[in-house]
């Protein structure tokens, strides 16, 4: 009987020293992040955006979550995706035509769950001729919401001279 009593406590305590040692092992076996695939998810966001911007498609751009901000030099932040939207639009007239902004992610930075990523990159603006007329370069926090990677804040600074 006392031999019994003895299997039946020694039984108790390695159940749940077996059950903690089985979820850290769940736990260590979560899958890795593929970096690279993340940075060309990223930076086929950014193509697609310079697309619709450089043919004035600026309602298709899903690019900016609904409150989003950005943060440019000279002004105040710009609050929410409509706000973005319309900057971007004041920012296309009959001068600019023909020029072309394009992107390119150099860096992502992604949280271990995959649901974060900081980009840094560089951007060109070219005119018809294919003459830089700005650049510069530009960090942005993506988010993942319903599957897709949106932006919550971007910030650029141009590296050309001041005139």
């Amino acid at each position: 009987m006392e031999k019994r009593l003895i299997d039946v406590a020694l039984l108790a305590c390695l159940i749940p020293l077996v059950i903690t040692c089985g979820s850290k092992q769940e736990e260590s076996i979560a899958s890795p992040i593929d970096k690279d695939k993340i940075k060309k998810e990223i930076q086929a966001k950014e193509n697609k955006f310079a697309e619709l911007y450089n043919t004035g498609q600026l309602k298709s751009i899903g690019y900016y979550a609904e409150d989003a901000i950005s943060f440019s030099q000279n002004k105040a932040p710009l609050v929410g995706k409509p706000a973005i939207i319309e900057y971007l639009r004041a920012g296309i007239d009959s001068s600019s035509r023909g020029n072309k902004i394009a992107f390119t992610t150099n860096e992502v930075f992604i949280s271990n769950d995959g649901n974060q990523v900081v980009e840094i990159g560089y951007y060109n603006l070219a005119d018809s001729t294919n003459v830089s007329i700005n650049t510069g370069h530009y960090m942005v926090l993506f988010e993942k919401r319903n599957g897709n990677y949106v932006v919550l804040r971007d910030m650029s600074a141009c590296d050309m001279p001041l005139q």
